[in-house]
């Protein structure tokens, strides 16, 4: 497989997924820099996206329904607490980017601020597990 068709592979599937872009780069022999790449940009993508259809779809359904009254469940006392910053740093390793972008598009983030730092938290959490991936396969595949 070439080069450009495996990081477009790679990329492709780091938009709905980190935990499984990595590992399939490493398989598909995608050089470590290029599948952190690959698998960082893709789900920096992931985000984007969501963040664009999820703002607009948030602010639509608020204009057509005020809101009552706030949720104080677990994530709202979470969210006050950590914010976007936590939530940025800590959604590509936990929930994925797509899923952590639609949560904090739901309580209000600035869409602008969310993409920051889940770009920060995707590209915090890609080098690591592109490190341990290629060094797992390396290892069982000796």
């Amino acid at each position: 497989m070439e080069i450009a068709a495996k990081f477009i592979t790679v990329t492709g599937l780091g938009i709905v997924e980190l935990w499984a872009a990595i590992p399939v780069g490493t398989a598909l022999n995608l050089h470590p820099i290029l599948n952190g790449l690959a698998s960082g940009l893709g789900s920096i993508i992931g985000a984007l996206l969501v963040i664009i259809i999820g703002d607009r779809l948030r602010n639509w359904l608020l204009k057509k329904k005020e809101k009552t009254k706030k949720n104080k469940g677990r994530i709202y006392r979470i969210w006050e607490k950590y914010g976007v910053i936590g939530l940025g740093m800590l959604s590509p390793l936990l929930t994925g980017a797509p899923l952590g972008a639609a949560i904090g598009i739901s309580l209000g983030a600035s869409p602008k601020r969310l993409l920051f730092w889940m770009s920060i938290g995707i590209v915090v959490w890609t080098i690591p597990l592109t490190i341990i991936s290629t060094l797992g396969f390396s290892f069982f595949g000796n």
